[in-house]
């Protein structure tokens, strides 16, 4: 069975920074292409940043709206992936999932987990 669990999360001030860690089981990890997404309180999923697989380069991909302040990353070794938020904005603030699969083939896969809430507020 995929499983994926989201950790890390939590209230911080704007400009200050979070890590967040997806441990994934059930699945061969570094051979898929990995994203974080979230969802904002009334809003719908956006796409967040993804990673690619091992045979992929690994290669990082952003969202314009994070783009310079949000590092994707993973360890194979250990089947899990992170995202370093730095600078966080209030418009940061949503509930975070990890999945498989990259911007374009997210939507494919149904294996989300709870998620974690990140809250950036004054």
């Amino acid at each position: 069975e995929v499983q994926v669990e989201e950790s890390g999360g939590g209230l911080v001030q704007p400009g200050g920074s979070l890590r967040l860690s997806c441990a994934a089981s059930g699945f061969t990890f570094s051979n898929y292409a990995m994203s974080w997404v979230r969802q904002a309180p009334g809003k719908g999923i956006e796409w967040v940043s993804g990673i690619s697989s091992i045979n992929s380069g690994e290669s990082r991909s952003y969202a314009d709206s994070v783009k310079g302040r949000f590092t994707i990353s993973r360890d194979n070794a250990k089947s899990t992936l992170y995202l370093q938020m730095n600078d966080l904005k209030p418009e940061d603030t949503a509930l975070y999932y990890c999945t498989q699969g990259n911007r374009l083939t997210y939507k494919a896969y149904d294996h989300w987990g709870q998620g974690t809430q990140v809250t950036v507020s004054s």
